[in-house]
């Protein structure tokens, strides 16, 4: 529960070539349509990347917020057990619902998040003349992660329906292993079932929960990313207006916004999903599952799962950068 521009111009997201723009004629319309176009796509194959290399951690995350896990099981001892007893296919339980909404998730977030920063960069213009606006404007930290928050709001329309299938899957395979029986036979079953049961709302149980993780967590990511890719630009002694940032420094970067995006959103991320998995009537509102979670397990408890989403946020986060990098090269004659 995905990279950014550099800090230093407004450009498409997921880029490693920092390119300098100089006074150049404004693009055209088509060329812009052919830019977000490639971004939508690039930004779609990343985010395949990332739950294909992520999910069977994610699977152990969940489990682990929800209960399904014993005391003391250790993140590979849990990924070993499910590997023996169900097979690859079990370590994959769940993946087809975000797996589903990954690609158009991703590609909103990115889009929006050239939105908020356009949003950002119009803002801090205030004021300026024709010929100042025209000037290269550097995006300060703080206008980053403003402009990160804003990504998340419209992929929060995507990503809570999708979380609420995934985790109901996940929590069921864990029961199913202890003996219980099946309620939903796949993605599309869970769906109609929550429709049925409690109409659309039902679906989307748990979005003000999915924001409250994912606001914060888009803030920790882009600012993260700029920062370390920043900083590994100037230890390879590239000038961040120019020449291009290694793959390898890319992979470092998003793998460390990724966890730090995991560290600041894990809280709001477990209530999330007790409160998505909870049969319907148990509890009141998310103030409920924080007070009953606080009272059963301690503060620790708001941190349940954090180790199996930051080993999942490392290589999840830059698979996703070397989907997206990929797909844009291969996508160059559009340019």
């Amino acid at each position: 529960m995905s990279s950014a521009t550099s800090s230093s111009e407004i450009t498409p997201t997921m880029t490693t070539k920092l390119e300098t723009q100089q006074e150049e004629p404004k693009p055209k319309e088509s060329e812009s349509s052919s830019s977000a176009l490639k971004s939508f796509i690039s930004g779609g194959v990343g985010g395949a990347c990332c739950v294909l290399v992520g999910h069977p951690l994610d699977l152990v995350k969940v489990r682990m917020q929800t209960g399904g896990a014993s005391a003391g099981d250790s993140v590979f001892g849990m990924l070993s057990n499910t590997l023996r007893k169900e097979g690859v296919k079990g370590l994959y339980r769940g993946v087809s619902a975000p797996l589903t909404a990954v690609s158009p998730m991703f590609a909103v977030s990115f889009w929006s998040y050239d939105v908020g920063q356009r949003m950002v960069k119009s803002y801090g213009q205030r004021g300026m003349s024709q010929d100042e606006k025209l000037q290269p404007y550097s995006l300060s930290m703080a206008e980053i992660c403003m402009a990160g928050a804003i990504s998340a709001i419209p992929t929060t329309g995507i990503m809570a329906p999708s979380e609420r299938i995934k985790c109901l899957l996940q929590v069921q395979a864990g029961e199913v292993e202890k003996g219980g029986k099946a309620k939903y036979s796949g993605m599309m079953d869970c769906a109609k079932q929550l429709l049925k049961e409690g109409g659309i709302r039902s679906v989307y149980k748990g979005t003000v929960a999915t924001l409250a993780r994912d606001i914060p967590g888009t803030i920790a990511y882009f600012g993260t990313y700029e920062l370390v890719k920043k900083e590994l630009m100037k230890l390879q002694g590239i000038d961040p207006n120019k020449g291009e940032l290694s793959i390898a420094a890319v992979l470092t970067a998003g793998g460390l916004a990724g966890m730090a995006c995991w560290s600041v959103g894990i809280p709001a991320d477990v209530i999330k999903s007790r409160y998505q998995t909870a049969p319907e009537g148990k509890y009141n509102g998310l103030a409920d599952v924080y007070k009953a979670l606080i009272k059963e397990e301690g503060y620790a408890g708001l941190f349940k799962g954090m180790r199996p989403a930051l080993i999942r946020a490392f290589p999840a986060n830059a698979a996703c950068f070397l989907g997206m990098e990929v797909t844009k090269n291969a996508l160059g004659f559009m340019d």
